[in-house]
């Protein structure tokens, strides 16, 4: 592993800790020329592509999830590990699936499901992308739907 610092490649691992469940692992190194200590994480990689509504097919990409979630709850009182902790419990069933491919339907309702649940604004907010609101009244038909408008 190359330390950020200083680009050498001799690095030694100082500490090894198992996270979330046994499916990452936590690395604490130092690099032998500079000094400098990182921390590194593996994690398993999914395997699996997703079907997305027009047929096109992508592998998984645990990055991008994160980062539309992220969208949709900024400024929001959700934390980041409630968020991680939603996308590795998604992985885990993902995993557990066993299928190859998997529809984007499938994670966009989960996602919907758990955003629901914690923030009405940030469950709107994805909506709007994940359903494809076209106009204004969408947003208000979904909002009453919530119960929040009369």
């Amino acid at each position: 592993m190359k330390c950020p610092r200083c680009k050498d490649i001799e690095t030694k691992v100082i500490d090894t800790r198992v996270i979330e469940d046994g499916f990452t692992i936590r690395r604490r190194r130092e690099c032998n020329k500079c000094g400098y200590r990182f921390t590194t994480y593996e994690k398993i990689e999914l395997d699996i592509m997703i079907v997305k509504k027009d047929k096109r097919r992508e592998p998984y990409n645990r990055e991008k999830l994160l980062a539309g979630i992220r969208k949709a709850c900024h400024k929001r009182p959700i934390s980041e590990e409630k968020i991680r902790k939603f996308i590795h419990e998604l992985e885990l069933d993902l995993i557990q699936r066993g299928e190859k491919e998997v529809p984007s339907q499938y994670i966009g309702e989960r996602v919907i499901g758990a955003l629901k649940k914690w923030d009405k604004v940030a469950y709107i907010r994805f909506a709007s992308v994940y359903k494809e609101f076209k106009d204004v009244s969408e947003f208000i038909d979904q909002i009453k739907e919530l119960g929040h408008v009369k």
